[in-house]
């Protein structure tokens, strides 16, 4: 990526110490970012009294699975036990990162979303909120599934997630060979995927990752769940040598560490070896993002670890934490898209992270106050 062909002026801030700094402040273009990822329709219910369900389908209160048979009744009994507390919101991993993007920026179309859906009741409801939230949604549709749906099952602060893909597990490579929708890949100056495309389409992820090595662009993905770190460790190991931004939460991080033997429960010793992890392009360091909750983010690049301490909210603000980490991705990315330093990147993406556990399901109210 050639900074000049972006670059729209240059400002004056400060860095993380306080002192000055100069730092390119890059225009945000239409279809700057373009995200790929598994479309879903959260059926979302906040309640104490779902631990029932917990037990009875075997899930984790805290925990991110894909659906088995077994679980396939829970989606109509979540809607038929709690009618009065259901709700129905757009969502998938990257989906809510990206519509988190076009908040903070409140600018249309920035964001460019590929995913597939079916032309069904959910797909429209999917696509309706999609492009109000001024994403520039570009779906393959299938009459294969109907439009996938992920169960959200909040107690308390935890979040159980049991995804039925569906019509997300349908995207093909080809959706990427259609000139127009290539043209939107070229156009993208940034890309993002969350980990959970790699039980669909890795070789999608693949090829956007080697078009942004080949002509110096940026690529972000998420490890997102802690069960792709091992299932689908060979997609990907395959994809990580081009990843620029690698983000994960502190479960995903050690279980990473688990599965590649690096022998410490240290997590700023697994961001470093992570980070330290073969890439194409060896002459742009990759830097690795852990979240841990309330505790401090962890940054590492070029063999050294930064913290940045988190703001703490009371428990009683704590409303749903479904997406907390999702919001803090789309934050992150609508300022490292406008070329501000990682300290702002963090610090949006903490602003909308805490935003979004004040909120049932992952909703972003009015408008943004942050600065």
């Amino acid at each position: 990526m050639e900074d000049k062909k972006r670059a729209s002026n240059v400002e004056t801030g400060s860095d993380e110490k306080g002192g000055n700094i100069k730092r390119t402040k890059l225009d945000v273009q239409e279809g700057i970012l373009l995200a790929y990822g598994n479309p879903l329709l959260d059926i979302s219910v906040n309640d104490d009294s779902c631990v029932k369900l917990l037990k009875k389908y075997d899930l984790e209160a805290n925990n991110a699975i894909l659906a088995e048979e077994k679980h396939v009744p829970l989606y109509k009994e979540l809607v038929d036990t709690y009618p009065d507390k259901v709700e129905y919101i757009p969502g998938g991993a990257t989906l809510n990162a990206v519509r988190a993007t076009q908040w903070i920026l409140q600018k249309p179309k920035v964001t460019t979303y590929f995913g597939c859906i079916s032309h069904d009741k959910f797909g429209e409801i999917i696509t309706k909120k999609s492009e109000a939230a001024g994403v520039n949604v570009k779906f393959q549709f299938t009459d294969k599934q109907p439009t996938g749906t992920c169960g959200v099952i909040c107690t308390g602060s935890n979040r159980s997630l049991i995804a039925n893909l569906a019509a997300a597990n349908c995207f093909t490579e080809d959706h990427l060979d259609e000139p127009s929708n290539w043209k939107l890949v070229e156009k993208a100056q940034f890309f993002y995927t969350a980990g959970f495309p790699l039980t669909v389409s890795p070789t999608s992820m693949l090829r956007l990752a080697k078009h942004a090595k080949e002509t110096g662009k940026t690529y972000c993905m998420n490890l997102s769940a802690p069960f792709l770190c091992s299932v689908f460790k060979e997609p990907m190991m395959k994809v990580i040598p081009y990843v620029d931004y690698l983000f994960c939460n502190e479960s995903e991080a050690d279980e990473f560490g688990k599965v590649h033997e690096y022998n410490t429960t240290d997590r700023k010793e697994i961001a470093l070896k992570m980070a330290a992890l073969p890439k194409e392009d060896a002459s742009r360091p990759r830097t690795v993002i852990i979240t841990q909750g309330a505790e401090p983010v962890i940054i590492a690049k070029d063999g050294k670890v930064t913290e940045y301490p988190v703001k703490l909210l009371p428990d009683s603000s704590i409303v749903d934490t479904n997406g907390a980490g999702d919001g803090f991705v789309g934050g992150f990315l609508a300022m490292l898209i406008q070329g501000k330093p990682i300290g702002e990147c963090i610090k949006c993406g903490m602003y909308i992270g805490n935003i979004i556990v004040q909120q049932p399901g992952f909703t972003l109210p009015g408008k943004p106050d942050y600065s």
